[in-house]
Formats: structure tokens, sequence, C-alpha cells
């Protein structure tokens, strides 16, 4: 048996059992409303601006504030959440979410349109932070791979239904699509609330900050963010989730512009956009099988390459067919990025910074999402729409290299890291109680 598939010993961190998946379930279906609101605003908000004269390069700064709030509160909410409850941060990005939404569609400028994305930036933060803490929360180590995988399922069926409900919602040009697209943000709003419906009983009646409850950080001192961003393992998973996200989120933006350069209606991109997260979750779906293969280094490194050259092939004019092709690969390929990093990262990390280092990967995503748009906004301005998806490819292929390099500096094969599901000593194991 290969190292990458010796499971990592038991540490005393999760505090369900492994039979009680209810919970998981219920995140699922939450994430799945939340995200669906999200993937089907983002069009809806590009959309919306063309419809106010927005040229590429607007469109990429609207795109770019979407992640500029949650890019300096991503490391204080995780710092609370790694001191308490991470419940009332699902509550709050539901809110947010909502309200983002339904303000985008009143918005009656660019300068509003942009703050109200922020805004609903922020709610998907809360929300993703305090999922995310949960599943590691409550995850044995063991379970981590699948928990991550099938909790990101949530994210992918949003992904999947969202943009479709957007193509069909938004049509026409002009004043008849500023209407179109205000309606899909409206209903957006709506999908978002559904979220509540979900939330009962999600985190563990043990968790920290409830009465009579043990804190696991109390009496530990607060791990700095410089030493967890220096542990091995959290900048490789960092870089790889930001690569991936970046990809996608610019995939969510700029299809829209494409497919209006190239006459390809809007139901159409959003099927398109669909194919892309049905692909993520078939291979979210069979990911234990191929880490049994492959192991995690491979799998990574194979994924991110291929994914960027099917990124940097969006920039030819293929056909519909053939868009719908490269769109479905690609899709498959970023499933891999997203629930591989959340494990790298919780396994490398101190057991009492775990919220934080999660925190730390969703601000190099949102740091991401804010360079990503806006350098993709002046490369479409000079080279023309196509040219961000070169770039994306390129970003792509130098996270499949890190992926290769190994974060322990060696060769795939030799030694342990965390990419390969192993759980390292850290700094920081002499500091628990």
């Amino acid at each position: 048996m290969p190292a990458s598939d010796i499971p990592p010993p038991e540490v005393p961190f999760a505090t369900t059992p492994p039979a009680d998946r209810g919970w998981l379930l219920r995140l699922v279906i939450a994430f799945a409303f939340a995200q669906g609101a999200v993937s089907m605003a983002r069009p809806a908000v590009s959309y919306r601006a063309l419809s106010m004269g927005a040229d590429e390069r607007a469109i990429g700064v609207i795109t770019a504030v979407y992640a500029l709030l949650p890019l300096f509160a991503a490391v204080p909410l995780g710092r609370r959440t790694d001191q308490g409850r991470c419940a009332p941060l699902l509550v709050a990005g539901v809110v947010l979410i909502s309200a983002g939404c339904a303000l985008s569609g009143t918005a009656g400028s660019l300068a509003a349109l942009g703050a109200w994305s922020g805004l609903m930036g922020l709610g998907h933060l809360c929300f993703v932070i305090g999922a995310q803490s949960i599943v590691a929360r409550r995850s044995a180590p063991a379970e981590q791979d699948r928990n991550f995988g099938h909790f990101t399922i949530g994210a992918s069926l949003g992904q999947l239904a969202g943009p479709v409900a957007a193509g069909l919602l938004v049509s026409g040009q002009g004043d008849d699509m500023a209407r179109t697209s205000a309606l899909a943000l409206l209903a957006s709003a709506v999908a978002a609330a559904v979220a509540f419906t979900s939330l009962w009983r999600i985190e563990s009646r043990t968790a920290p900050g409830r009465a009579g409850s043990p804190d696991p950080s109390a009496g530990r001192p607060k791990v700095p963010v410089r030493r967890i961003l220096r542990t091995r393992g959290v900048p490789a998973g960092i870089f790889i989730s930001l690569a991936v996200l970046s990809a996608t989120d610019i995939l969510t933006a700029y299809l829209p512009v494409i497919g209006e350069q190239r006459g390809i209606a809007p139901a159409t991109i959003g099927l398109l956009l669909s194919l892309r997260a049905a692909a993520t979750i078939a291979c979210r779906l069979v990911m234990p099988p191929m880490l049994r293969l492959l192991g995690r280094t491979v799998l990574l490194t194979v994924t991110c390459a291929l994914g960027g050259v099917l990124c940097a092939g969006i920039a030819l004019p293929v056909p519909v067919w053939g868009l719908a092709l490269m769109l479905g690969a690609l899709g498959f390929c970023l499933g891999v990025g997203q629930p591989l990093s959340m494990t790298t990262v919780v396994r490398a990390a101190p057991d009492e910074a775990r919220s934080t280092a999660l925190a730390l990967r969703l601000t190099g995503n949102r740091l991401g999402q804010v360079a990503a748009p806006a350098s993709a906004g002046l490369v479409a301005g000079v080279a023309g729409t196509a040219a961000p998806f070169v770039m994306l490819g390129a970003l792509l292929l130098a996270a499949a290299g890190l992926g290769l390099r190994r974060p322990d500096g060696g060769t795939p094969g030799r030694g342990r890291s965390p990419l390969d599901g192993n759980r390292l000593p850290n700094r920081f194991s002499a500091r628990r109680t």
C-alpha cells in the first residue's frame, strides 16, 4: 500500500460518532441553496452591468469587489470561530447573501451594484467559514477527505442550478435585460433564504461556546498567523485553492461576455456553466477511488495541469459543442482542488487554529478573486475577452507545478506530507493541553 493511502492516526478533534451524519446532509442542502443563490446572482450581476453600459474593465472591477470585503474579514472571523460556535456564522451568511442579491437587483448605478455585490461576497464568506469549520470539527481524520468532498457537492449543486436559473430568467437587450436581470437577482435572494430551513441542529451539542461544554482553545495562546502560514502544507493548499477558485470565478463572470461576443444565448451560457458544475459533482462522487488509485499528490498535479490546458483552450473560437466538451472536462478537473486543499490545510494546521487556517485559505481565495478578475479586466481590455482564460491556464499550471514539487521539498513517492494525507507533527504540538 503506498504511503499516500495510509490513513492518518486518530486525533481527539472530532466530537461526533461516524454514524451520525444527518448534520452533514443538512449542511450540504443549506450550502446548495446558499451557493445556488450566489451562482445565480453572479452572472445576473454581469448581465445587469452590461445593461447599464459596462465594458470588460467594469465587469472585472465589479467581480473583484465581490471578494474585497471578505479579503479583510476572513482571519478575524476564523479567530472567532476557533474560540466559539460556528452556527451563528451560517445564519449571518444567509442573511447577508439574501440582502446582497436583493439590493443588487434594485441598484441604479454600477457603483451601487459593486457595493451590494461586495455584501453578497461577505455573506458567502461567513457561511463558508462556519460550514467548513463544522466539517473539520465534526469529522474524524479518516473521514475528512470524504466529508469535505460531500460538503463541496453542495457547492457544486448550487453551481449547477444557479446559472441555469439565471440563464432562463435573463433575456433581451437594453432595458429588457435590465428588468430580467433584476428579476433573477430577486429570485436568488429568495433561494438564499430557503437555506434557513436546513440550519437546525447543524452544530454538535458539545460545540465550544455552549453552556457546560469544554472550549478546546481554553488556556492556549493564539497561534500567530505568520507561523500558520509557515507550517508545511498550508501554503500549498492555499495556492492550489486560489488557482482553482479563480478559474471557477472568472468562468462564471466572463463566460456571459464570451457568449455576448460569439452570439451565444444567455440560456445556453447558463447550461454550459451548469455542465461544468455537473462534471464537478461527478468528480467528487468518484474522488475516493481516484485517491486510492493515484494518491493525493498525483491526483492534484494531473487535474491542475489538465485544467490549465483546457482553461486556455476556451480562448479558441470553437463551436458551442466543443465549448461544452471542454467545460465538462474542465469541471471534472476543477472538482479535485477544493476539497483536497481543505483537507491539506486542516491536517497541516495546529488543532487550536484550524478555523483560522481555513480562514487563511479563504483569504487566499478572496485575494485571487480580487486580483484575478481585476487582472482579467485589464487583460481583456488590451488583448480581448478570451485572454483572461489564457491567464487562468497559466495559473493552474503553476498550481500543478507546486503540487508536483511537494511541500516537504521532496518528490512524489518519497517522504510524507500533508498533500499525501498523513498528518505531520508540527511545532505547536507542545502547546496542546
